[in-house]
């Protein structure tokens, strides 16, 4: 086990947002790792536009501020996704709002998208311009916002010169009514203001809907076609589930808020599935929820992800997971005689 996995063992011990916090203060001090490998060839993929050295991206929640990007790329992820961030600074919900659930590998969280603002995110991202790497930005909404649609449109507006690709956060769990912008009527107005923005923005970049885990069968093609008709380049799967598996079994399994972690990888990649059997448009497919392990991303890629992105799995795995689990896949990859990422999407 290296210094740095010791060092997140020993923040298990502490407050979950205690620790979180003094994670993000260490890689901003440069104390974070740092990959010793390069990015093996035959993880390096394109999606939607965006040429990523390796497969596996950093998911949004962990660095809210946009505080540590290069951290990240750094310890070995091929991109790295900051927020959600929100127009105005907000302190989101109550504490305690995060909770590890060892014994599932899990993670419940009701943050409320606690961040310091539009303009605090913005002036990170702008003093790492011309660093490369792919950074994106997932933005959402206020909580107390009167038209959280406008709210969108000033996100990607303020950050269109500095953030690589967008997300668009519908799927939190956290923000009372947010889900509610994934029914077709609200989504086709979101994403089609969205679009008139974009015609008004120098070049091209990529935009993502993310998900819930949560969704019926009849949502998913209304989805996909409210995405595709609205310029929307590829669609997350999935956010954190408000459900509750029967085979949970922390202390901490009825708190509220989005489940993470272990539990969600099956329920997160059946609708994963799901999108790649009603994706008849095109649309990239991004798999989140559950990754741990090599053997979980080549589940999402082979079931239809074109990339993949974790985030609570480094509270268990600590910061050399990541390197692991490319080591892992790239083996996996070989194996079944696939020359690159492209050739096993879709494939089981």
């Amino acid at each position: 086990m290296s210094l740095h996995d010791l060092g997140a063992a020993a923040l298990r011990r502490l407050d979950p947002e205690q620790a979180h916090g003094l994670t993000v203060r260490a890689l901003k001090a440069g104390l974070g790792p740092r990959a010793a490998c390069g990015h093996d060839p035959i993880l390096a993929t394109e999606v939607a536009g965006l040429k990523l050295p390796n497969c596996v991206g950093l998911a949004a929640g962990f660095d809210k501020n946009a505080e540590a990007p290069d951290a990240m790329l750094a310890a070995g992820f091929g991109w790295v996704e900051c927020g959600t961030v929100t127009p105005r600074p907000q302190a989101g919900n109550n504490r305690p709002r995060l909770f590890r659930l060892t014994e599932d590998r899990a993670v419940i969280n009701r943050m409320g998208f606690n961040n310091e603002g539009l303009e605090a995110f913005a002036a990170r991202l702008e003093r790492r311009l011309g660093r490369g790497g792919v950074v994106g930005a997932n933005i959402g909404a206020n909580k107390d916002a009167h038209d959280r649609a406008a709210d969108y449109v000033t996100g990607l507006k303020r950050l269109w010169p500095l953030a690589d690709y967008f997300t668009v956060n519908v799927s939190s769990p956290n923000t009372p009514g947010l889900r509610g912008l994934q029914t077709r009527a609200a989504l086709d107005d979101l994403l089609g203001r969205l679009a008139e923005a974009r015609v008004a923005l120098h070049g091209s970049k990529p935009v993502f809907l993310k998900v819930a885990p949560d969704l019926t069968d009849d949502e998913i093609p209304e989805i996909v076609v409210s995405c595709a008709e609205n310029g929307v380049d590829g669609i997350i799967v999935s956010n954190t589930t408000v459900a509750r598996p029967d085979t949970l079994r922390s202390l901490f399994k009825g708190e509220t808020g989005g489940l993470s972690g272990a539990p969600l990888f099956e329920p997160s990649t059946r609708v994963l599935r799901r999108f790649r059997q009603a994706n008849t448009r095109g649309l990239a497919l991004i798999g989140a929820g559950g990754i741990a392990s090599g053997a979980d991303a080549y589940a999402k890629i082979r079931a239809g992800a074109a990339a993949v992105q974790l985030y609570s799995a480094l509270v268990y795995g600590g910061p050399g997971l990541v390197v692991r689990i490319r080591r892992d896949l790239a083996a996996r990859l070989r194996t079944d005689g696939f020359l690159n990422i492209g050739e096993a999407v879709g494939a089981e």
